[in-house]
């Protein structure tokens, strides 16, 4: 892509913004040699890469890039044979724990939610810890060798340190003494060239033996090392050159160890900078709010709401351009400062975008074209040194766009044959435009003249456009109109700005009738899209509200059916623990039985069998249980038959009666069956009604509606624990019957014992998802907020 194309379309501004979201050198380094690409399955893949970046940023947020370096020169140092300093090998070693989080990152990114192109990238990078591990236990934050780094280093260091404590031990000494205080002109240790000295007046100089090192700009003091001290200095010296050797041995050792990962830690640069430019990408899409383009490479356009990327996004007008599919070339017509060469500029920059890999910012759905070159002549080029005027300058441009484009570029122009007679710019304007229709090339054009209206009417694949004016308040709206021919506003800017009818008249009548003619026509055309863009918004406008209420329908209906779903569950759950325990209550009552009449023989005690019997009843689960007559005497027993629900008096038990015998009946009370007078039941139900409400049966449920007294708070202030725990089970269940998603509960702040309870019990209560402390205005410390399933 010409570079002077990319300039001109302010391409090289959207990089500048790009760079500013890359976190490492290595990013940006990628983003530098950035470049859009004519080759579809390459864009499409960084395009998919930028997505998944978009998306993982959203849900996780970028990984910890924090740390990374550019090592190249580093390593190609250490690769040659040289010693890298530590604050090279810091760096290396800082990478590596660097990229090692990158990876861990994008890795479960990609569990959690498929990025394929990202961890394909982020699987390969190494890890390298036993070489980022030697590293670090050498060299400190600070960029500086430990002492550990090596024995010999540390004996150095020891006797350095302790040769240091004798010197100072020694001047200390020296200042101290009222004699020589007076010598110096403060009593204070310094040091000159690495050596220990003290500062001595000028005029006790031939007092002090030893060697003068410096003196002070006045030349009062002199800096003098005593005569001592010489010999210690001395052995300073020799153990400073020892350190520097051992220290050197241990930075060659490092380097070593990274020379042979060099090879890995380059490709893991490679990645890592390709991870980072993914991520910028999607950090500026967010910045821009910008949306994922389809692309194709057949030369077909189509932009919905774009909005040109520098410009502030809600002072700018969106566009909406079709391209390549009913017609290749777009003639733009509208007077000056209306927005046209806005729009030729965000078609260019949007496409150019796009090529390369970037979201543009537009609403989804928008297509855009793979090009294999974008040309552009944009803007009044006269060139004072080269003797060149408007006209010719354009023209030269043009000429040099006709000999490079192919089929499948885009080429854009703006004020096609402006700058020379109108007559022959018109002609000029309207052959060029010929000439790249011809080559089937996609062009948009802007121009004044109203020759190339008529020209784009008549010449199929060619349509008209033009920038919106508002003639109310004489000032256009930057609203390009495709499809709509741009009129001439003159008379009514003229008559609003209240130049005299008369003139206005005669200018009219200077107007030809076919001008007239063109000019009622596009007016008419003008109205008729006003209106029926009023009638097209009105629709759009009921349906997005259609939409919301059945979104919102649909909502609300899963919402219903989960929670449904769950208070059937825990019903179904709950019957089946009922009818588990009542069935082995039933099997021990049964084998109390059994090993009763084994013991006792024939001989059971009825008192004995009617508590079994009563046992057994009452292992039968039931939501409700009636309560006793109390010996109430109800339907007379002449009208008690076989099928008939009784109760038995003496037994305080339901059963049916199953056949009559005389004043008798044998009823079935659970699994027994006995004769039971009939002076001893009561009629609870006939069969004769019971046969009338007979419908078949569903199982035991529970329902509940919401209980308009639940509340989304819970007061638990000077309870104990024990009675508060009890409160706030009892509050969860009913506010989790009623719906609630987030609930309070009120502990006060006091010890703490209450809170860490109550916290302690959310922690493993079934209904409740999550917990946290009360935020300002919620209570603080006080209150704990929990979020219900």
């Amino acid at each position: 892509m010409d570079h002077k194309i990319l300039h001109t379309m302010d391409y090289y501004k959207i990089i500048h913004k790009l760079s500013a979201h890359a976190a490492t050198p290595l990013g940006k380094a990628v983003i530098e040699q950035l470049k859009p690409s004519p080759d579809l399955s390459i864009v499409k893949h960084s395009l998919q890469a930028t997505d998944e970046g978009y998306k993982a940023d959203r849900l996780k947020g970028s990984p910890p890039f924090r740390g990374i370096a550019d090592l190249s020169m580093s390593l190609k140092r250490a690769r040659i044979g040289g010693t890298l300093n530590p604050a090279e090998l810091l760096e290396i070693a800082e990478t590596i724990r660097a990229g090692r989080r990158v990876k861990k990152h994008v890795l479960q990114l990609h569990d959690a939610d498929p990025i394929p192109l990202l961890a394909e990238i982020a699987e390969p990078l190494s890890e390298h810890k036993p070489t980022e591990d030697a590293i670090l236990a050498c060299i400190d934050e600070n960029a500086e060798v430990m002492d550990q780094a090596s024995p010999e280093l540390a004996a150095v260091r020891r006797e350095l340190r302790n040769g240091e404590s004798r010197i100072r031990e020694k001047l200390e000494q020296m200042i101290r003494s009222s004699s020589v205080q007076k010598m110096l002109q403060d009593a204070i240790i310094t040091l000159r060239n690495d050596r220990y000295v003290i500062p001595v007046k000028s005029e006790y100089r031939s007092n002090f033996g030893g060697i003068v090192h410096d003196q002070s700009s006045s030349g009062a003091t002199m800096f003098i090392e005593p005569e001592v001290i010489v010999s210690m200095n001395n052995k300073l010296r020799e153990l400073r050159a020892n350190e520097e050797r051992e220290v050197e041995k241990v930075l060659q050792k490092l380097t070593a160890l990274t020379a042979d990962v060099s090879e890995d830690l380059l490709a893991d640069a490679e990645g890592l900078g390709a991870l980072d430019f993914a991520f910028a990408k999607a950090r500026l899409a967010h910045e821009m709010r910008a949306s994922l383009p389809r692309m194709n490479d057949r030369g077909f356009l189509k932009l919905k709401r774009g909005r040109h990327p520098l410009l502030a996004a809600e002072a700018v007008v969106p566009t909406d351009v079709e391209l390549g599919n009913s017609f290749s070339a777009i003639i733009v017509t509208g007077p000056n400062t209306g927005g046209k060469t806005v729009s030729l500029k965000t078609v260019g920059l949007l496409s150019l975008m796009a090529m390369s890999g970037l979201f543009i910012p537009a609403e989804e759905g928008s297509q855009m074209c793979v090009f294999d070159a974008i040309y552009a002549d944009i803007g009044d080029e006269q060139s004072i040194e080269q003797n060149l005027s408007t006209f010719s300058s354009h023209l030269t441009n043009i000429i040099r766009i006709l000999k490079a484009m192919t089929p499948k570029s885009l080429v854009l122009l703006d004020e096609l044959g402006a700058g020379t007679d109108p007559a022959e710019g018109s002609a000029l304007a309207i052959a060029i435009l010929e000439h790249i229709h011809k080559l089937d090339s996609r062009i948009i054009a802007t121009t004044h003249y109203s020759e190339l209206k008529a020209y784009a009417y008549n010449r199929k694949g060619v349509i008209n456009a033009s920038m919106e004016f508002d003639v109310a308040t004489l000032s256009p709206t930057y609203r390009l109109l495709v499809g709509v021919p741009g009129r001439s506003n003159a008379f009514a800017i003229a008559e609003r700005l209240g130049l005299p009818k008369a003139i206005i008249d005669h200018a009219r009548g200077e107007v030809s009738e076919e001008d007239a003619r063109v000019e009622n026509m596009i007016a008419s055309l003008e109205e008729d899209r006003l209106s029926a863009e009023n009638e097209r918004n009105t629709a759009e406008a009921l349906r997005r509200e259609l939409e919301e209420l059945r979104a919102k329908h649909e909502a609300e209906r899963e919402r219903f059916e989960e929670q449904r779903d769950k208070l059937l569950r825990k019903a179904q759950d709950d019957a089946r623990e009922a009818v588990r325990k009542a069935k082995a209550e039933a099997e021990q009552i049964i084998a109390d039985l059994r090993k009763l009449a084994m013991e006792e023989g024939a001989s059971v005690k009825e008192h004995k069998l009617i508590e079994a019997r009563r046992k057994l009843d009452e292992a039968t689960p039931e939501l409700h249980r009636p309560k006793p007559a109390g010996g109430k005497r109800g339907s007379k027993s002449a009208r008690i038959g076989p099928g008939d629900e009784v109760r038995v008096y003496s037994l305080n038990q339901k059963g049916s009666v199953i056949e009559l015998a005389g004043s008798e009946a044998l009823v079935q009370l659970g699994i027994m069956k006995m004769k039971v007078a009939l002076d001893d039941l009561e009629l609870l139900k006939s069969s004769e009604a019971a046969a009338k409400q007979q419908q078949p049966k569903q199982a035991a449920s529970l329902k509940r509606t919401r209980d308009e007294s639940a509340t989304m708070e819970l007061d638990l202030r000077g309870a104990s624990l024990d009675e508060a725990l009890i409160e706030a089970d009892r509050f969860l269940d009913e506010a989790f019957l009623a719906g609630f998603g987030r609930v309070h509960l009120i502990h006060g702040k006091g010890t703490g014992v209450l809170r860490t309870g109550i916290q302690d019990f959310l922690r493993r209560h079934k209904h409740v998802k999550s917990y946290r402390l009360g935020q300002y205005g919620e209570g603080g410390a006080g209150v704990t907020v929990a979020e219900l399933n």
